[in-house]
């Protein structure tokens, strides 16, 4: 799931006091086994010392403040406790500051200086180029339900004959037919491989994004499922596609679409659940939290702190009808926590900005349908055969509990053609990885294990014959 902005990937400022001028714009790349991620340092003067922002514009994030750093005869220190991170520098005679960035018990070298760094080009090695050995046809297609026009590829084989095919339904935040993130194209990889294995595959830009028409940020869960249904609609009426054999592919979100299709449609011969969610939607939001906040190197009682006010915000939610109220109860309620020091305020925004930012953030349609929905509600009436595969070191839907959930509510329904599988190595994104963590999925050049390629058209294969 990529909606929720629940990973700030590393922050790192600076904040210093020497009679030599500090002030500008400094530039440094964190080098770790995994990646090289650029930051610029902007440092100004403020009356009782220095102010400075931070950018980290391989992850598309910009002016982001610093929350504490000293600088004392040539030495900076800077700590971000919530990320658990602390950074100790000194400024040399080539005027460059040379340190050591800590973070989760790990330590690198970090040195910045005043010349830009260009960016490295990342090589996605996976992602198919033309001509490709099969048809691919762009289409639109209409959802009659919410009046709106979709647009898609579908890829086959070959252009005539009669094919299997399937529906690759994206997780969270407003994907294109790619699912691009994060500089990867999963499902463009994912659509390759499965076409020229010999299956049809169909995918669509999400409404309100690319080339389909609709709102986006009015949308939910359910309304995306609408969508889904709109394009299954449109495969069978497809002379090309077997109308017996036409699945679903969720990855994340896309997988809790998945089941409520399948749930109610005798279209669906099968779905495919790509680290998908099986606990209610407020549940699995405190597990990535909890998850992620530890590989970051949180200690307990901060990990235990930040549950306590999530879990107390979610609770509003679920038990809130009307979404007015909702908003004067949230208000009140995050109010309280900063009045008790639970919830400290980010530097620069006051009590006022940060309460109207928070209450929009936990009322609007999507994050409130997605709190209150439990899957296994849906899972319990999805008959046809399951796959559902998550990487072991996935922190968005940590895979234990949620696999486990999962097979629960399929087995009360009385499915008996499920397949589970945790893929060790494997993150979110079904990248070989090293932490799990969303900092990485970037700078890691798979977009998709073969691993999880493989399992995926093993399993297909053995039910489509």
């Amino acid at each position: 799931m990529k909606r929720i902005q629940l990973f700030l990937l590393p922050l790192f400022f600076v904040r210093c006091s020497f009679g030599q001028n500090i002030t500008g714009i400094w530039n440094g790349a964190l080098q770790t086994p995994l990646m090289s991620l650029r930051l610029v340092i902007h440092i100004t003067k403020t009356e009782d010392g220095y102010r400075s922002t931070m950018d980290s514009p391989d992850q598309n994030a910009f002016d982001m403040p610093v929350t504490s750093t000293t600088f004392d005869n040539r030495h900076l220190k800077l700590i971000i406790k919530n990320l658990g991170i602390e950074y100790l520098g000194t400024l040399n005679e080539k005027q460059e500051i040379e340190g050591i960035f800590k973070q989760g018990g790990q330590s690198f070298p970090l040195k910045l200086a005043r010349v830009n760094i260009e960016k490295k080009e990342m090589i996605r090695s996976q992602e198919p180029t033309v001509p490709f050995p099969y048809y691919s046809e762009d289409i639109m297609f209409g959802n009659k339900r919410a009046l709106i026009k979709l647009a898609g590829t579908l890829t086959l084989p070959q252009k005539n004959g009669i094919f299997p095919a399937v529906v690759l339904i994206s997780g969270s935040g407003a994907q294109n037919r790619d699912e691009e993130v994060f500089g990867h194209k999963p499902f463009l990889v994912l659509s390759d491989f499965l076409t020229r294995n010999g299956i049809a595959v169909f995918r669509f830009d999400d409404r309100g994004t690319a080339a389909s028409t609709g709102n986006f940020a009015s949308a939910t869960s359910f309304d995306f499922s609408t969508d889904v249904e709109a394009a299954v609609n449109y495969l069978l009426d497809r002379k090309e596609i077997d109308k017996t054999r036409i699945g679903l592919i969720g990855h994340s979100e896309g997988g809790m679409i998945a089941s409520m299709v399948a749930s109610v449609s005798d279209n669906i011969a099968f779905i495919v659940l790509l680290a998908a969610s099986g606990v209610p939607g407020g549940e699995l939001l405190l597990q990535q939290q909890k998850a992620i906040g530890k590989a970051l190197g949180m200690s307990n009682e901060e990990l235990h702190s930040a549950e306590t006010v999530n879990e107390g915000a979610y609770n509003i939610v679920v038990n809130s009808v009307n979404t007015e109220r909702l908003k004067v109860k949230l208000s009140a309620y995050f109010r309280k926590m900063i009045n008790e020091s639970k919830v400290h305020l980010p530097r620069g925004m006051t009590e006022k900005e940060y309460l109207i930012k928070t209450t929009e953030q936990y009322s609007n349609p999507w994050i409130q349908y997605f709190i209150r929905y439990n899957p296994a509600e849906d899972l319990e009436k999805v008959k046809c055969p399951v796959l559902t595969i998550n990487g072991g070191k996935d922190l968005q839907v940590p895979p234990k509990e949620n696999l486990l959930a999962i097979k629960a509510a399929l087995e009360k329904g009385g499915n008996k053609d499920v397949t589970i599988k945790e893929l060790s190595g494997l993150n979110h994104l079904f990248q070989e990885c090293t932490t799990g963590l969303p900092n990485e999925y970037m700078t890691i050049e798979q977009t998709l294990s073969p691993i999880a390629l493989n399992e995926v058209l093993n399993w297909l294969n053995n039910h489509l014959k």
